[in-house]
């Protein structure tokens, strides 16, 4: 379910608050991205601890659960690009189509304790490395298969958006 107006200028997310959550991406020190991430996983336990999570609002809209788990994947491919990004140069990413993941691996049949946990495994695992990264590392790069260029700063902004946002649809506006 993207959330961008236009998934082929990212750079928006970086420009402006986002007009429907208020996110604001030069709003925080770059540094503190893992702590963000560790505050986004936390606040996902009480939506997967909620009843009703499986039901979808419309047939366009991921349900509670979906979202969770579209965030937790979001946390384990980050994860491997950031890792990548730090150790080769400019790497390539694959792309990710994330409806086509959805449905293969059945998000809204997934159990939502074992999500619950999965979410907080990927998400640590992510904040630690964003945890290491130091002074020029910030301006490492990395490319999607879309053709957009990314730096460490502007991958870690960017990304940390999306759960941010998905927890703001699914929470009724708090973030």
């Amino acid at each position: 379910m993207p959330i961008e107006p236009d998934a082929k200028d990212w750079t928006w997310v970086l420009l402006r608050p986002c007009a429907e959550c208020g996110f604001a991406a030069a709003a925080f020190p770059r540094e503190n991205v893992g702590a963000m991430i560790r505050a986004n996983a936390a606040a996902w336990q009480p939506v997967l601890a909620r009843n009703a999570i499986t039901r979808r609002p419309d047939d366009k809209t991921w349900s509670p659960l979906e979202y969770a788990c579209h965030v937790r994947d979001v946390y384990r491919i980050y994860d491997t690009r950031l890792a990548r990004m730090l150790t080769e140069i400019d790497p390539l990413y694959a792309n990710w189509d994330q409806d086509a993941t959805a449905v293969e691996e059945r998000y809204n049949s997934q159990d939502p304790a074992v999500v619950a946990t999965e979410l907080i495994e990927a998400a640590t695992q992510l904040a630690d490395r964003f945890d290491t990264v130091v002074a020029d590392q910030w301006q490492r790069t990395g490319r999607r298969s879309d053709g957009n260029d990314f730096t460490v700063e502007s991958f870690a902004r960017y990304m940390i958006h999306d759960p941010i946002h998905h927890l703001h649809d699914v929470a009724g506006g708090a973030t």
